[in-house]
């Protein structure tokens, strides 16, 4: 389909307007103008222009004014476009006087990302939140699109009773498809969480990626882990969460999680629709926050990240202690550029400068990773009697030896470094029988 694409650009003329230009004014209207075109390649939209529009003062019925509309649906004639996408949340009654105005669709940027959301899906989980997501937003935009009798239906037998008009009926039918998919969704929570509670009992430390879209992460999820995540340059290329245990340099395995990436103005109901995923952030023992530093607007993008985590739950404090920067994309930046960011980055605490794509920086990264997880370790001595050294292949799978001595009875001594979760697991096995104890965890 061809899609016009419109940034409104809000002029500072008042107070009344101060609210929605703060929501708007942290990134450069060319930076929104090129994400929301972004947005629409990604669903395959062909964009035969796009153009930002300035506004003195929003229209209550149609945000734009007059001479605007006018314009616009010239440009549609000229490109004989059938969908107009407008960079700016619109009420239910401004996107139907709008689609009247202009004879065709007309969606705004939740509407599109909840369009891409649909077409990324690919578990059940993910198509579940996408539904979710859906409803919501379709249950807030019931309007009446009709000036004289309304349509009515009841009588005796009809749920809802005589005299419920349809946009009633519609509201209704929308939240009984909203309760069920909940219901639906705490079971997928419910599942997940035995998945985790599986998970502690192998105690693998959780490493999340977390980072706006099309940062990078999936990308450096496939370098680190030779997994085959879809990585293309496009937005949201990645919507479900996927999970790979990957061994760190000194051999200890972790599980490093790719999550959904993150956007500016993404709304409170499509966060809460993704909050089973999102789970995974919440659990992991370490952040990665991918970032593409070729972007110049990656400060306000990292600022939209933050803000998402600490809705989330994850505040300042938090992040200090789990969370790590990677600077991502250091291969598009000229050499000196690029010298210059690496050499800030070692100067700057849980930074590391990387090249998903080269590899350049990686070593540095796992390296960090590992200097992070060891932070939360505990350290014991262990010493394993001739009828546990079965166990020896588990203890070097999953703890940080940093010495041994083989006794003259065939016992050995390590020295080990490991998390409490880690120490419990071995002493259980130690304290079974030898089948327990050699079983492959």
């Amino acid at each position: 389909m061809r899609a016009v694409v419109i940034v409104p650009v809000l002029k500072k003329t008042g107070r009344q307007n101060a609210d929605v230009i703060a929501a708007t004014s942290t990134r450069s209207d060319e930076s929104r103008l090129e994400e929301t075109i972004g947005l629409a390649l990604a669903i395959d939209l062909e964009v035969v222009h796009g153009t930002i529009v300035p506004i003195a003062q929003p229209k209550p019925g149609t945000l734009l004014g007059t001479g605007k509309i006018e314009e616009i649906g010239h440009l549609l004639v000229e490109y004989d476009a059938g969908l107009v996408i407008v960079d700016h949340p619109l009420t239910p009654v401004q996107q139907r006087n709008l689609e009247k105005e202009w004879n065709c669709k007309v969606i705004d940027r939740t509407g599109l990302i909840l369009e891409i959301f649909g077409r990324r899906a690919s578990t059940r989980e993910g198509t579940l939140q996408v539904e979710l997501a859906h409803l919501n937003y379709q249950k807030g935009r019931l309007v009446r699109s009709w000036t004289h009798l309304e349509r009515q239906r009841g009588g005796a037998g009809f749920m809802g009773g005589p005299g419920e008009t349809q946009i009633e009926a519609d509201r209704r039918l929308l939240q009984e498809k909203i309760v069920k998919l909940e219901k639906e969704l705490e079971q997928v929570r419910r599942t997940r969480q035995l998945h985790r509670a599986k998970r502690k009992k192998v105690p693998h430390p959780i490493v999340a990626l977390v980072g706006y879209t099309n940062a990078g992460k999936s990308t450096l999820f496939n370098r680190i882990t030779g997994a085959g995540v879809l990585a293309e340059d496009m937005l949201f290329a990645t919507l479900d969460p996927t999970l790979r245990r990957m061994k760190l340099p000194h051999g200890r395995m972790v599980i490093l999680s790719d999550t959904v990436g993150f956007i500016s103005d993404l709304p409170t109901h499509l966060v809460a629709a993704f909050r089973a995923t999102l789970e995974e952030v919440l659990e992991a023992d370490l952040i990665l926050h991918v970032r593409d530093l070729a972007d110049p607007d990656n400060q306000v993008q990292a600022q939209d990240v933050l803000r998402i985590l600490t809705d989330l739950g994850i505040d300042e404090k938090a992040r200090a202690e789990r969370l790590i920067e990677v600077w991502n994309k250091i291969d598009l930046l000229d050499p000196e550029a690029r010298a210059g960011l690496v050499q800030k980055a070692e100067n700057t605490d849980n930074t590391t400068a990387v090249s998903a794509i080269t590899g350049e920086g990686l070593d540095d990264l796992l390296e960090e990773i590992g200097s992070r997880l060891s932070g939360v370790m505990t350290e014991c001595t262990v010493v394993l009697p001739v009828e546990r050294l079965q166990l020896l292949p588990w203890v070097y799978q999953h703890a940080i030896v940093d010495a041994r001595e083989d006794m003259e009875d065939g016992s050995v001594s390590l020295d080990l470094r490991l998390t409490a979760a880690e120490a419990e697991e071995l002493e259980r096995r130690m304290g079974n029988g030898p089948k327990a104890a050699a079983q492959d965890w």
